[in-house]
């Protein structure tokens, strides 16, 4: 630990004074590692000197198309990914393609200045676990990403309905699935909204990861999903996650 040192009246017994407080607790915070491919420099710049400014964040590196987006997410590993969605090169869409279930590690938010309904949607089906526009407010960029990063999923309001539409098509009876799904049903489902996987379902709820797989399995027949990602779209429309 650096330190100051004061000398005392007389000149003897030096004290030892910490300079370091703020410092020593910003060491402590982890550091979300954040990846932007986006094509155009003006806008990485000023994205990452916001980013910046927030003392949980790191810019590791920035892309200016999707194919160096792909290699830097491997060579890195970010936790976050911001992607562009139309970039030279490869796109957007290209490049959730190319990183498929390789980066695992590695959540996914679009930025986009469009509001294309079809782009949008096929990049929540290709693993997205973010959509925010480019004309949205910096504090929600930011609280974005942190949701995104602790496991949640987050819809630019103006793209919700949209997803929500192509996700789960309302039919007569998934009004009454609050009474279709058992206790158990709906614990995992709040589980799966919260970004768990089965394995760490199956430690929270102490069953076997087995007995996770045959309560989703349950689940998706009874809500008409096909899988978690439309679930967790599901629930959250429905209100299926929230506390019993």
């Amino acid at each position: 630990m650096s330190t100051r040192t004061l000398e005392s009246a007389s000149g003897t017994n030096p004290t030892s004074v910490s300079t370091t407080t703020k410092t020593k607790t910003k060491e402590r915070i982890k550091k979300i590692r954040i990846l932007i491919a986006d094509d155009h420099p003006i806008f990485r710049d000023g994205l990452r000197k916001l980013l910046s400014l927030e003392d949980d964040f790191q810019v590791i590196g920035e892309a200016e198309d999707g194919k160096q987006a792909v290699d830097m997410t491997f060579k890195l590993q970010p936790d976050v990914l911001l992607l562009d969605l139309k970039m030279p090169n490869m796109s957007g869409i290209g490049t959730l393609e190319a990183l498929g279930d390789k980066a695992k590690a590695t959540k996914v938010i679009v930025l986009t200045a469009s509001e294309d309904e079809a782009a949008v949607v096929q990049a929540m089906r290709m693993g997205t676990a973010g959509i925010v526009l480019k004309q949205t407010a910096t504090d929600l960029l930011i609280k974005s990403i942190r949701k995104v990063h602790d496991g949640e999923i987050w819809l630019d309001g103006r793209m919700t309905t949209a997803v929500l539409r192509e996700f789960s098509q309302p039919a007569p009876v998934r009004e009454t699935v609050k009474n279709v799904l058992s206790t158990r049903e709906r614990e995992v489902v709040g589980l799966v909204c919260q970004g768990f996987r089965n394995k760490e379902i199956a430690e929270k709820m102490f069953i076997s990861e087995q007995t996770v797989k045959n309560h989703l399995h349950n689940i998706f027949d009874k809500l008409g999903v096909s899988d978690r990602l439309e679930l967790a779209l599901y629930a959250i429309h429905k209100k299926l996650n929230e506390p019993l």
